[in-house]
């Protein structure tokens, strides 16, 4: 598998292509907009496809000519969005050429094609290629691997890293929609935090379909680029989004326990709590190694975040396994969880299976789960009550408070002060301050 290029060198070819374009692009005065639904990856790139196409001279408005809409797929719900999101900018901006980018646009091109207003799609593989359509350029090859970051929120950026996944869990589509698994390199991953540090941004969260599946093709490891980073000694805060419980391996744990710059704060799907059930969503784990994993964590650093994923309602899945399942959870020494409620995913093994479980029965154990994350939330968060944390103070306000995370991931506030957003400051942990 070919590698991403050096930095300097796919820089100095955007800069040949942007230069070669802008004239041309200036005298069109093309606008576009785009709105973004899903997952972390999905903001990333539009903010890489924005920052490209302002680079290229066009300009953002709220009516513009383009209307790019980076959509989702991963439940019914998402599609759905999309499709409001579609007809109202439609009616909104009846002049506006749409283009639907993203999971959506993989795997529906053509249903999405007959929407009003919708003039063309790009799945998640030639993604980066609605620039050269808008911009009128020959459309190149499919990328083998694009790398983007987001830069629009000023304390924290999404760097994605690796796409794709080749695991193919049965209830799941994308897999399908972004496709086979795939990285950058350690070299160019390591020039884009650079970059990323000289805008001034001062946490990375690093990204992707299956993040710890990084450079697996390339003959690298996700633990060797987290080395890189670290030895880099980067002045900013590295996060580590989603990622495999078998693919957070134990030298991954300890480098973590021992950094200044990767944060304690992991996320771990589980899916199910279940063994049955993790077997027929073809997980490569059973339970019994999650709570493991959780617990290795734990020992190296207790003061860590740990949040899980976990899907209420998977097909066949009991009242007894679900209730057992929930004290298996409420156990661990977890800290929240991000609850989804199983959705039947055309063209997927489990939309097939028999015992389906009633949407009522779905929505009850989803509210269970929500109200176990709010109670493991509640101890995480005072277990910490007395201690001193370093918090990154963000730009968002409410009132005459602001807000920052701590390194492990606890919600503060404070008074606003402008002066403050994008610092990091040592803060003592309160009741009065914490925000669940």
């Amino acid at each position: 598998m070919q590698t991403s290029p050096p930095y300097e060198l796919y820089k100095l070819y955007e800069l040949y292509k942007l230069n070669r374009t802008f004239a041309a692009t200036m005298k069109k005065g093309k606008t576009f907009a785009i709105h973004t639904l899903g997952c972390k990856l999905n903001f990333s790139e539009s903010s890489e496809i924005a920052r490209r196409l302002t680079e290229a001279g066009f300009q953002q408005e709220e009516q513009p000519d383009y209307i790019l809409i980076n959509s989702c797929a991963v439940t019914a719900v998402a599609e759905k969005k999309a499709r409001n999101l579609a007809a109202h900018l439609h009616r909104e901006t009846p002049n506006g050429k749409i283009v639907v980018i993203g999971c959506y646009a993989a795997l529906r091109s053509q249903e999405i094609l007959q929407w009003p207003g919708v003039v063309a799609t790009f799945g998640n593989e030639d993604k980066m290629n609605v620039i050269p359509f808008l911009l009128g350029d020959a459309i190149p090859e499919k990328p083998d691997f694009f790398t983007s970051f987001s830069s629009n929120d000023r304390t924290r950026s999404f760097l994605k890293i690796q796409d794709g996944c080749d695991y193919h869990c049965t209830y799941c589509t994308v897999w399908k929609a972004r496709g086979d698994s795939r990285s950058d390199s350690i070299e160019n991953v390591v020039a884009q935090v650079e970059r990323i540090c000289h805008l001034g941004i001062k946490e990375i969260n690093l990204t992707g379909v299956n993040l710890g599946d990084f450079g697996r093709k390339n003959g690298s490891s996700f633990y060797e680029l987290l080395k890189h980073i670290e030895d880099a000694n980067f002045p900013t805060r590295i996060r580590i989004s989603s990622i495999e419980p078998n693919l957070l391996t134990d030298e991954i744990i300890r480098l973590a326990s021992t950094s200044n710059v990767i944060m304690p704060h992991f996320h771990i799907p589980l899916q199910s709590p279940n063994n049955r059930i993790l077997g027929l969503m073809r997980r490569r784990y059973q339970r019994e190694f999650f709570a493991e994993k959780v617990l290795k964590v734990k020992d190296a650093m207790p003061h860590a975040c740990i949040a899980l994923d976990v899907i209420a309602g998977f097909p066949t899945e009991t009242e007894e396994e679900f209730n057992e399942g929930l004290h298996f959870l409420g156990s661990l020494p977890i800290s929240y969880l991000h609850v989804f409620t199983y959705s039947k995913r055309p063209g997927t093994i489990a939309a097939e299976m028999d015992g389906q479980i009633p949407p009522q029965t779905k929505k009850a154990r989803t509210n269970h789960l929500i109200q176990l994350s709010e109670e493991k939330k509640m101890t995480f968060y005072h277990q910490h009550v007395s201690e001193k944390r370093s918090v990154l103070w963000e730009a968002e306000d409410k009132g005459d408070f602001m807000f920052g995370f701590t390194d492990n991931y606890i919600k503060i506030k404070t008074i606003y002060d402008k002066e403050k957003i994008n610092t990091i400051e040592d803060v003592l942990i309160q009741k009065e301050n914490l925000v669940f």
